[in-house]
């Protein structure tokens, strides 16, 4: 399986340096809080796991990448990386394309798709951030320079399990100026969604729909999902502004059929690892919205190759980061190089989304200005490994059963 072109990167990382090592880094942190229905069910300690991959280069320049893999399989994440790190220690960092082929033919055989690419996607972002860093330059000016100053966020959470605690979340989403915001609503929980539509109109609020399917197998079906749809619009005059993995793993192929009948935009894509598969859905009308994370999908320039065939097919690339900080920067600097114009804001309390990071993300109107630190705009401290050591009881549990609705919970009138 070949992989899509890579981005251009720029003649200033090819300069002689060489990676020196190579280390996996777990942290667990405080996530949400105990009102949050993804911690209820999958982290019940309250607390969740960040898997970061620390380059070093032989000038002693450090980068930082993420794998999303370690929130569910801390170990597989640190061993793969134990696996690929001799592989690249003393060959040339600046090679980005060539580092990406030593690790596709290291882990290839028997992760071409799936648990590899995560840590491909941490490796190479670690590299960007080293050159970036090196060179005194925000990562995406290696990417080929940003293509727009500023992009519009939606915010990202509305696991809420009461009225209540979605009221504060709607509140905290208007505090920031930000006017979509994408909550999860189950096919069950039509009047959750209904509920939210309602009240978050008040504030200007729009609301998109995380129906969750990428957990469900083989999850709901188009019938399904139309008929959430018509429920909710029965429920409320308030459009839904796009609607997320609405599709369970093994219908993933319904999605061109369900995208012409919901009458609202289709987003997805967050799971998959290779540029190639994305490329592939969307010129099959998978998506309006297809939402690579460069943290899964192999890297930043695997994410740029899906923005480039997001143009070709007239669809809107549009980056998923649930993870850390570094996850965010990568995301975020991938979208500036690839003029992205709608990004994921996380909203659940996680103090590794603020404490990695070299200075404050900047939001203003709802938009996030173009980051200006040097690299990704990370940096690890052993304090912080201190602080945030690793937690046995901080995995995500997926294998878990939805509560059942409770009537008359969201009622709206």
């Amino acid at each position: 399986m070949s992989e899509p072109p890579p981005a251009h990167v720029g003649a200033q990382t090819r300069d002689g340096v060489h990676i020196a090592a190579i280390r996996p880094v777990l942290l667990s942190a405080p996530y949400a809080d105990p009102e949050n229905l993804e911690v209820r069910l999958a982290l019940p300690t309250g607390w969740r796991t960040t898997g970061l991959v620390e380059v070093t280069l032989d000038d002693g320049t450090t980068g930082l990448g993420e794998a999303y893999l370690a929130v569910f399989a801390p170990q597989v994440f640190v061993s793969t990386v134990e696996l690929i790190a001799p592989c690249l220690v003393g060959r040339p960092a600046g090679d980005l394309a060539g580092r990406y082929r030593d690790m596709v033919l290291v882990t290839g055989y028997w992760s071409l798709q799936g648990a590899a690419r995560h840590v491909v996607s941490a490796v190479e972002a670690a590299l960007v951030d080293a050159l970036g860093k090196r060179a005194g330059v925000p990562a995406y000016e290696l990417l080929g320079g940003r293509r727009t100053d500023r992009i519009r966020l939606y915010a990202s959470g509305g696991d809420s399990a009461s009225p209540s605690a979605m009221g504060a979340e709607i509140a905290a989403v208007a505090a920031l100026g930000i006017d979509t915001f994408k909550i999860r609503a189950r096919g069950h929980e039509a009047d959750k969604a209904v509920w939210t539509l309602e009240h978050a109109a008040a504030h200007g609020i729009g609301i998109a729909i995380d129906m969750a399917q990428n957990l469900e197998d083989p999850g709901q079906s188009v019938t399904d999902t139309l008929a959430f749809l018509d429920t909710v619009r029965t429920g409320t005059r308030w459009p839904v502004r796009f609607l997320e993995e609405p599709l369970g793993p093994a219908r993933t192929a319904a999605y061109p059929a369900l995208r012409r009948a919901a009458g609202c935009p289709v987003a997805g894509g967050e799971t998959v690892t290779t540029a190639q598969e994305l490329l592939a859905r969307m010129a099959s009308g998978y998506y309006d919205l297809v939402q690579p994370d460069a943290t899964v999908v192999g890297g930043l320039r695997q994410t740029l190759a899906v923005f480039a065939g997001a143009a070709e097919h007239g669809v809107e690339a549009v980056v998923h980061c649930w993870g850390s900080a570094v996850c965010q920067a990568a995301n975020y600097h991938a979208a500036f190089a690839g003029g992205g114009r709608l990004a994921e804001w996380p909203m659940p309390r996680y103090p590794l989304r603020s404490e990695l990071l070299v200075e404050p993300f900047r939001l203003e109107g709802g938009r996030l200005l173009a980051p200006r630190a040097p690299g990704l705009g990370v940096r690890l401290t052993p304090e912080m490994e201190r602080r945030y050591a690793f937690r046995d009881d901080a995995v995500y549990r997926c294998a878990t059963a939805m509560p059942p609705a409770e009537p008359g919970r969201w009622r709206t009138g």
